[in-house]
């Protein structure tokens, strides 16, 4: 084993925290170099601390030589008796059902399958669940080339990162020449993807042309050096996002009010936005944007500037945004709110099943009341409440935007801090709720893991501790009996 790059890679995996003891990780790997590196990579790591490891590969169904692969990864699972799971699928005939490219088909497949296996494999365990794919330095550099002549933003420009909601990337530290160092050091080999050669895709062009290009004319080293300006940007971006946090917070308008009839609203108040610097505006804009949909990709800078324009403008005006959103100035509010969902509520909707959650902002939960939700910095000095109805979390460790739905099939709390789980059914059978009560009862909800039950107890997983950042503070006003 080369314990320079292995103690390379563990170092990465450390400073970003991607996996900590008991993890259960679900691995990524197509039988090439970089999989089949992160694959013994992670092994090795599993020799030092107690670790799930679960192979997925999956076979796209367009390369002759895909079940040779899949054979191949399973061989190299059997070796070192690591669970392997094989998923099979058409991606050229759902590209053209979905009318995506076929590269944009068969990531889904893959980001598909793996959350399906690790869901599977978590559901009725104390483990945390990540999902570990293989991208290296140049895959980075390849994106960061990709998004800039494209058209990008910040995030954008920073290239893949090393970790994103629970899938992480161990191997984005190492370029392509240790990989295969390390593999040929411990004898092991691996699988060639042909089309990664020929020029079909974009990102092959970059990677076959562009790259070579500026390494033997432009610079020596160029690829490692835009990997180090993609970290720097990476630290910028986060610093950045906080600057903005604390002026979207500053710049929102008290409108307690409105937020009974607009459950999906947020004001800001124009003159004090107006005040900030162009930059921060934007910002602060896509950090409102953010907060109203689950998705930035049709949001473009051009979205954004249109927004800003409003700032200047006198009396009444307003703009449409993708997803239904509308943007309007109000005199001295810019109100940015979901127009499909008041057109909803105009027509007569008096009740939405599941309720999405606005932050920070207010809505309105049928059987419980008016639920504010705002953000704020973590002293460490500060007393967590124990009020029934008003609740602290840690916002980093929320990976979806945020539901109060009623139960569903799969739902589960953290009740202890080992984080072990409980069925949100099992919950509340021992807290002895009727069962006649129990499908009508509230719960607020990230994807499957229950923050909270209203009236009852938090999910411990959520629970604010000594290295929470950010705190969300919800607070209920129950309705009048």
């Amino acid at each position: 084993m080369n314990e320079r790059i292995f103690s390379k890679v563990k170092a990465y995996i450390e400073k970003y925290r991607m996996i900590v003891s008991g993890d259960t990780v679900v691995l990524g790997v197509s039988g090439g170099a970089d999989s089949v590196c992160l694959l013994l990579m992670l092994c090795e790591l599993a020799k030092e601390m107690p670790l799930k490891l679960i192979v997925v590969h999956v076979n796209h169904g367009i390369r002759e030589e895909g079940k040779r692969d899949a054979a191949y990864v399973e061989e190299l699972c059997k070796e070192r008796n690591l669970p392997f799971f094989l998923i099979e699928e058409d991606v050229k005939e759902l590209a053209k059902d979905e009318k995506l490219s076929e590269e944009e088909a068969g990531r889904m497949v893959r980001y598909r399958a793996f959350a399906h296996i690790l869901e599977e494999n978590v559901k009725n365990e104390t483990m945390s669940g990540k999902i570990a794919v293989a991208h290296n330095a140049g895959d980075r550099v390849e994106t960061m080339l990709f998004h800039l002549f494209r058209g990008t933003g910040l995030s954008g420009v920073s290239g893949i990162k090393p970790v994103r909601g629970n899938i992480i990337r161990p191997l984005l530290c190492l370029e392509r020449e240790e990989i295969e160092e390390y593999l040929n050091e411990n004898q092991v080999s691996f699988c060639i993807d042909h089309t990664n050669l020929e020029d079909t895709y974009t990102r092959n062009r970059i990677r076959n042309y562009i790259l070579p290009f500026a390494e033997k004319e432009i610079c020596s080293g160029a690829a490692a050096h835009m990997w180090e300006a993609a970290d720097m940007l990476l630290e910028t971006e986060e610093y950045i996002k906080k600057q903005a946090l604390e002026v979207y917070n500053e710049c929102l308008a008290k409108e307690d009010e409105s937020c009974r009839t607009q459950p999906l609203k947020i004001v800001l108040q124009a003159d004090r936005l107006a005040s900030k610097e162009p930059f921060m505006q934007k910002q602060v804009l896509l950090k409102a944007l953010e907060e109203l949909t689950e998705s930035r990709k049709d949001i473009t800078s051009v979205h954004v500037e249109e927004i800003r324009k409003l700032l200047d403008k006198q009396g009444s005006k307003q703009i449409s945004l993708p997803y239904g959103l509308t943007a309007m100035k109000e005199y001295d509010r810019l109100i940015l709110f979901d127009g499909n969902l008041q057109r909803s509520l105009s027509q007569g909707q008096k009740e939405i099943e599941a309720v999405p959650v606005s932050i920070p902002g207010c809505i309105f939960v049928p059987g419980l009341g008016m639920v504010e939700f705002s953000l704020f910095s973590h002293e460490k000095t500060q007393i967590i409440p124990e009020k029934s109805y008003t609740k602290w979390f840690d916002y980093d460790r929320i990976t979806r935007s945020l539901l109060f739905r009623t139960r569903e099939t799969g739902d589960y709390l953290t009740i202890n801090e080992g984080l072990s789980r409980k069925t949100l059914k099992d919950y509340m059978i021992g807290e002895k709720i009727p069962k006649n009560k129990r499908g009508e009862l509230y719960v607020l909800a990230d994807g499957s893991h229950i923050l909270w039950v209203p009236g009852h107890r938090i999910s411990q997983y959520y629970k604010v501790t000594e290295y929470t950042k950010c705190i969300l503070q919800v607070t209920v006003q129950p309705s009048a009996s």
